[in-house]
């Protein structure tokens, strides 16, 4: 690092926990951001101020007026553009260390499992549940660490998935593929802007703390907000060893 680079991280290196050496990984680590909407727009902007050196952005939107009252990345001139570009312009002015790769299209299985495969962590800041468990499958095969995050109403959720780590499970092991819930989107049923921010912004920590390998992460674990009493419910996710997804990997690995 610099001397501008270590003015910038300063704060991190100053921390025992992370120092010199995770900010040195940060810089080498690639994060696949699925996403940059209400969730995807603090988890990105979290990653790129603290030097996470390449991060894919994957989504097929363009910004509307709707989304300004809770998508921080975004101004009322970017109305109309693609999200992702709209996002890079934004990050590349807070950090322009970070190199950027914009995939502005709905990517599909295998488009997702060439992303999962190239980069160090993946992001789930999607909001449908046929994407959530596309890049589950990429993930499970790419043994890759997943942040899924889910933000609807005053209701937040939060889990890590990391099957690197033969106990831990899937995100289809808590939500099978076909069971019979409900889809509900932020046009139809509303969202508490700052509720994206603060789930949004725990997955950044997430993705950060398993990047530098410390801490303890959600693994195994489901967080569960309502941020009307701002009460956090905490939920132990066991590992399905029936999963049709991740049920045939090898324990001992």
């Amino acid at each position: 690092m610099d001397d501008a680079q270590l003015l910038r991280y300063s704060r991190h290196i100053l921390l025992d926990e992370l120092g010199p050496a995770a900010q040195e990984t940060f810089a080498t680590s690639h994060a696949l951001v699925i996403g940059v909407g209400g969730l995807g727009a603090p988890v990105a902007q979290f990653l790129a101020a603290a030097g996470v050196g390449t991060m894919t952005l994957c989504d097929a939107d363009r910004v509307d007026l709707t989304n300004l009252q809770r998508q921080i990345l975004y101004a009322t001139a970017d109305v109309g553009h693609p999200k992702v570009e709209a996002a890079a312009s934004r990050l590349s002015a807070v950090n322009p260390d970070v190199t950027l790769h914009l995939v502005n299209e709905r990517v599909g299985a295998r488009e997702l499992a060439r992303l999962a495969a190239t980069a160090d962590i993946v992001v789930d800041c999607c909001d449908n549940f046929e994407t959530r468990h596309a890049v589950n499958r990429a993930c499970v095969d790419a043994r890759r660490p997943l942040v899924s995050g889910a933000a609807i109403r005053f209701d937040g959720q939060l889990a890590v998935f990391d099957t690197r780590d033969a106990a831990s499970p899937c995100y289809h092991c808590l939500f099978g593929e076909g069971d019979a819930l409900e889809e509900t989107r932020c046009a139809t049923m509303g969202v508490f802007a700052p509720l994206v921010g603060i789930v949004g912004a725990t997955q950044a920590a997430e993705a950060l703390k398993i990047l530098a390998g410390v801490g303890e992460s959600l693994a195994g674990r489901l967080l569960l907000l309502d941020a009307l009493t701002m009460q956090w419910r905490e939920l132990r996710v066991p590992r399905d060893p029936d999963c049709p997804v991740c049920g045939t990997r090898d324990m001992t690995s």
